[in-house]
């Protein structure tokens, strides 16, 4: 068949194996664990080790990473249907061994690293014993990484790091951060930028304070602002060339995106449930909420979204095993970013309105999802910016009219069809 949506007859057992680990095993830490990233709590080491374990034994473990690097290398397809189902529950991607930040940072270790900080730091990473920190937006860059302050300026065997980073995820837990700064300001930023790898310990390193978001109580979060002063490290702990920073940035973030996006309708699905059951369980005069025509229309509009938005992305994680090359499938991917966060609110938001105070109150994790999703729309870039990356993609892919008239203008696309069969037609009413 030319088009064919079923998974892989060796695969689906792995995917059935997943939903039923994931339903049964995982999802029930959420309610009695904390946060996946504190690698110092014994309690929730003690009781995820062994479920890692039987990840491992069913070749799960780290999936995204090759064979090299301990994982089963497939590809993007396989990661999408698997990631929707880790996408519902916040434990289930450590367990599996692909959680952000520290399966992007362990990516660009295994590329970009010198051998000492794959010794050092990516077998570890691997192996789920540590937690990393990606520390790119600023407070007065935000995402844009052309605007960064952050310089580097090399010292003999040393790189010199001063400057403030803003957000920096799990810097709380994190033993080491991947600092994107400038280290060439006379050149462009796409040539004049660099990574470094910094050990959270090192000297000059503060956490200025930890950031939460909505109602979590001040300096409780587990992002970061954070300031570097004079922060010195070896000169192998550059990722790559001096100047990469933007290539191994696209590297890190373009599956990435996917796998945000499958995470996400997980978590959308999750939400339709809830709509759904909810939607039969309260009665209202007359019947039930399902039996009135406005929840109807939340259902329906619901369940096209999240089918939507899924087929969306599995093209696109089929166009990147097919071309092995993001700049390839750049819109696609900007398109499945401006989506994620739309989708999710909506998705969340309809099920709120039907849930009514429930919905709002601490009882149920709605609220939290709602925030969620509108964190989507500002992570790994603000959706108006790859709006603006997807509009410049596509139209690459068209050229201006020649010509004074548009292409689609009427009288001119008659006249060129008079022209073209003016033989023939003159033949017809001649016959006539």
């Amino acid at each position: 068949m030319a088009w064919d949506f079923e998974t892989d007859e060796d695969f689906q057992p792995k995917l059935d194996w997943a939903d039923r680990f994931v339903r049964e095993e995982i999802e029930p830490l959420d309610f009695v664990l904390d946060n996946p990233a504190d690698k110092t709590d014994a309690v929730a080491q003690k009781i995820v080790k062994p479920l890692m374990d039987e990840v491992r034994a069913q070749g799960l473990w780290a999936c995204h990473l090759g064979p090299e690097l301990g994982g089963q290398g497939y590809g993007q397809v396989r990661l999408a249907l698997l990631n929707e189902i880790l996408g519902r529950t916040k434990w289930a991607a450590t367990v599996f061994g692909c959680q952000a930040p520290d399966s992007g940072n362990a990516e660009i270790i295994a590329h970009f690293g010198s051998q000492a900080l794959k010794d050092r730091y990516l077998q570890p990473l691997l192996a789920g014993e540590m937690s990393s920190s990606y520390a790119m937006t600023e407070p007065t860059a935000g995402a844009d990484p052309t605007q960064l302050r952050t310089r580097a300026h090399r010292d003999g065997d040393e790189w010199v790091i001063n400057g403030e980073k803003w957000f920096a995820s799990n810097a709380r837990f994190a033993q080491f951060l991947v600092v994107m700064t400038v280290t060439n300001p006379e050149v462009s930023p796409y040539r004049g930028q660099s990574m470094f790898v910094v050990p959270a310990d090192t000297p000059g390193v503060e956490i200025v304070r930890h950031l939460g978001t909505g109602p979590e109580r001040p300096r409780s979060g587990t992002h970061a602002y954070l300031r570097f002063t004079d922060v010195r490290v070896p000169a192998d702990h550059l990722l790559g060339e001096e100047g990469s920073a933007f290539a191994i940035a696209q590297t890190r973030l373009g599956g990435g995106r996917v796998h945000h996006a499958m995470r996400t309708v997980g978590q959308a699905r999750r939400a339709f449930d809830m709509l759904c059951e909810r939607a039969l369980s309260r009665d209202v005069r007359g019947g039930n909420l399902a039996s009135l025509q406005m929840t109807q229309e939340k259902i329906a509009d619901s369940w096209i979204q999240i089918e939507q938005f899924r087929l969306l992305v599995l093209r696109t994680a089929w166009l990147i095993d097919k071309f092995h090359d993001y700049r390839k499938v750049r819109k696609d991917i900007a398109a499945v970013k401006i989506s994620t966060p739309r989708v999710y609110v909506d998705v969340v938001a309809r099920t709120i309105q039907i849930h009514g105070s429930l919905g709002i109150s601490n009882e149920m994790p709605l609220s939290s999802m709602l925030l969620a999703g509108y964190a989507l729309g500002i992570a790994d870039g603000p959706t108006e910016v790859h709006k603006l990356t997807l509009a410049r993609e596509v139209l690459k892919e068209y050229q201006p009219a020649e010509g004074f008239w548009p292409s689609a203008h009427l009288p001119t696309l008659r006249e060129d069809a008079l022209r073209q069969y003016a033989d023939l037609l003159e033949l017809e009413i001649g016959d006539e």
